[in-house]
């Protein structure tokens, strides 16, 4: 029995071993009722987290294979599809009557791919002496048309993003794109297709007025929403003039074509193909018949300005309706051709168009050109005296000149026309009349230490006929021109003191004329000691124009419109209608009201029936000699702002008939000479084209008959085909065809 027990022990104490519990722990076997209560729970949990975890994939199962089913579709079918953005093709941009201005052309382009030509060993040199063997171009230039566009490149380069098509050759021969077309393998990275270019019919009339393309640039790309969402990698957008104004109507609406690709890149077929939606056409207010005959007639009378001696190399003419501020014509010289910027343009042509040499052809003469408006101003200072206090009835002294402080203001040419109403001070330009009203004014206003706040009706005025801020028009870069205040003046003093001090210290030994340094010297000294005033000599001179006054063409148009028209100014407008490709859609661009002109019914009468005069009877009558005043009246004022050390510029402000205003005519001719000799007859050639009173002639021509000899020709020739029948803009809009044009005169011939 012992023996029995002991063995037992044994076997009992080998099973604790291999258990892990030795008999000198004390383990036990067998756990205590708490510790069976615990496990039972941790075995509970362990299920119930298995549970949920399924629960959880089973969700997120039904939620990639159902909500997001279609989604997962389209990556997967993306595997084995390719997306093709197709461009739109760009709206026309017509005259008022459909004719075109701006067209579309399709050529062949041949274009490099710049990362992948860039990542060839030779950087793609190899290659694209290949493309120069088949267009026939050197292969130094493909090379420069290579280059990304910066402020140390030149012209050719790629102005463009780097992810786009380098357009290397524009109008390429069939066979030329076919031999590239065909030997892929030679010409890796290089493609030709058929692109649309846009085309000038009428050559580089209104260049300004319309704009340009240029590719997208990758900085576009990065700041514009829409560009990206259908950059097309041939993309171009407008970089001036209504091009760029009208951008985003004009381009449309890319398309795209989803491919079917195999499994080595080759296209299978066209799995769905959204097609593009053609731009809108823009429809202008402009006239292209009235453009042209504006154009030339700035350009003759330029030629003849020169001829005569005067230094003058540019001009300005805008055409206004007066009835609702629509842009019928608008001309800037010197101009130039914006097909220059079709596939790249050289450094040569790129620098002129930004030279003052060349004239700033790029420039707009009429919105951004900023020149003292001189006496065509003065429809502003007679409605500002009678504001503050003159008599509209009155009569005033027109002495050759007066003395204001220790300085004499005259008369142009010291004329004297001795006492005067405001009516004839208007027509016979007397400026001695408008000094003497401004300097009573300033008197008024306290002088040039003012107590308390001056009344400044003269500025108020002039910022009443919308002079001193953009007028508005749906054009790029409009300048703000000049109302010079008192405020002004301060801030220009504290800018220029130290300059002016130092002058007045130095002199100006740099200048060769002795009077003229002089008195840039004295004015030095009375700039350094208290520039900060306004003077009585400021205010007489922007009285008439001078001085810190600075107006833009258009801005004197819009408020000669406003006399023509009642009042109202319009803020101006190029664009009339946007159109739908077949038609269909017509947004009309309604004309905007700025604001009313700050005078009286009984003091814009007067204005108008002493503008009517200056025609017939006052200083724009020899320009007018001759013209049919008794069917067509025209009012209007001539302007000659003078300038120390430079020529005269001239200037005519105008409307037409006079009786029943539909027409505002501007010209500007700096250097060129008085408003009489110079600006008026231009504006003379226009209302003749205009209304069809005469004929056209060659400039030989024109030279030989002199003053006499061309009245004489206009008689031989007679009346010709009016520019813009009875002087009326056209009020309803031209058709679209079914192919796409627009029914327009001439449209078949």
């Amino acid at each position: 029995m012992a023996r029995m027990r002991q063995e037992r022990k044994e076997r009992r104490y080998f099973r604790d071993a291999r258990s892990g519990a030795g008999a000198r722990s004390g383990a036990r076997s067998a756990p205590l009722p708490g510790e069976r209560t615990t496990g039972r729970a941790g075995m509970i949990a362990a299920q119930v987290l298995v549970l949920v975890l399924l629960a959880v994939l089973t969700v997120r199962l039904w939620y990639l294979q159902v909500p997001m089913g279609d989604h997962y579709a389209k990556l997967a079918a993306s595997n084995r599809t390719q997306d093709l953005i197709v461009p739109a093709t760009r709206g026309l941009i017509v005259d008022a009557a459909g004719r075109p201005m701006v067209g579309n052309r399709v050529e062949l382009v041949v274009s490099a791919d710049f990362h992948a030509l860039r990542k060839r060993e030779d950087g793609g040199a190899e290659v694209l002496a290949r493309v120069a063997e088949v267009v026939g171009e050197p292969v130094e230039e493909l090379q420069k048309r290579m280059r990304l566009c910066g402020p140390e490149v030149s012209r050719p380069c790629w102005p463009g993003s780097p992810y786009q098509p380098v357009t290397l050759a524009e109008g390429v021969e069939p066979q030329e794109a076919l031999q590239i077309l065909e030997r892929r393998e030679d010409f890796p990275g290089i493609s030709a297709q058929q692109l649309a270019v846009r085309d000038y019919p009428q050559g580089g009339s209104a260049a300004q007025v319309l704009g340009y393309l240029q590719p997208v640039t990758q900085e576009e790309l990065e700041a514009r929403e829409e560009l990206r969402a259908q950059f097309s990698g041939v993309d171009q957008v407008g970089r001036d003039g209504v091009e760029a104004v009208y951008d985003d109507r004009l381009r449309g609406t890319a398309g795209v074509r989803t491919l079917a690709v195999n499994n080595r890149g080759e296209v299978t077929g066209v799995v769905r193909e959204q097609a593009p939606e053609p731009g809108m056409h823009l429809v202008t207010h402009l006239d292209e018949r009235v453009q042209e005959v504006t154009e030339k007639a700035l350009s003759n009378g330029i030629k003849k300005a020169r001829a005569s001696g005067k230094p003058t190399e540019s001009g300005a003419a805008v055409v206004l309706d007066v009835r609702n501020g629509g842009v019928v014509a608008m001309a800037s010289l010197p101009s130039y051709d914006p097909s220059v910027w079709n596939g790249g343009i050289d450094q040569k042509t790129f620098d002129e168009l930004l030279s003052e040499k060349a004239g700033n052809p790029l420039t707009s003469r009429v919105t951004q050109g900023q020149y003292p408006p001189a006496s065509t101003f003065k429809v502003s200072s007679l409605a500002a005296g009678v504001a503050g206090g003159a008599d509209l009835k009155g009569t005033y002294a027109c002495p050759s000149s007066i003395t204001v402080g220790n300085r004499s203001f005259e008369n142009y040419e010291g004329t004297t026309h001795g006492s005067l109403s405001l009516h004839r001070a208007i027509v016979v330009s007397c400026n001695t009349v408008f000094y003497q009203l401004a300097y009573d004014q300033w008197k008024s206003d306290g002088g040039s230490a003012p107590t308390k706040e001056p009344a400044d009706v003269f500025r108020s005025t002039a910022e009443g006929f919308g002079f001193g801020e953009p007028t508005g028009i749906d054009l790029p870069h409009e300048a703000a021109g000049r109302i010079p205040s008192r405020d002004w003046k301060k801030e220009l003093w504290e800018a220029t003191k130290d300059e002016s001090c130092k002058r007045a210290e130095e002199g100006y030994p740099d200048v060769d004329d002795p009077q003229r340094a002089s008195y840039l010297r004295s004015v030095a000294k009375e700039n350094c000691t208290d520039g900060y005033r306004w003077r009585a000599g400021d205010a007489v001179n922007f009285s008439i124009g001078q001085g810190d006054v600075l107006v833009t063409p258009l801005q004197l148009a819009r408020a000669y419109a406003a006399i023509a028209n009642g009042g109202t100014l319009w803020e101006p407008r190029v664009g009339k209608a946007l159109v739908s490709a077949d038609g269909e859609q017509v947004r009309q661009i309604e004309p905007e009201k700025a604001g009313e002109l700050p005078v009286s019914d009984e003091v814009l009468a007067y204005l108008q029936s002493a503008l009517t005069e200056v025609p017939k009877s006052g200083t724009a009558a020899g320009a007018f000699n001759g013209f049919p005043q008794d069917e067509v009246s025209i009012a209007g004022k001539t302007g000659s702002a003078s300038a120390m050390g430079s020529e005269s510029s001239a200037w005519f402000a105008s409307y037409a008939p006079a009786d029943d205003p539909r027409l505002a005519v501007v010209v500007l001719v700096p250097q060129g000479g008085t408003g009489g000799e110079t600006a008026a007859p231009i504006a003379r050639e226009i209302y003749d084209g205009i209304y069809g009173f005469t004929g056209e002639k060659d400039d030989e021509a024109a030279e030989e008959a002199g003053e006499g000899g061309e009245q004489e020709e206009r008689e031989e020739r007679g009346p010709v085909e009016p520019a813009l029948p009875g002087g009326e803009p056209r009020s309803d809009l031209p058709k679209v065809r079914p192919d796409g044009s627009f029914d327009h005169p001439g449209a078949d011939a």
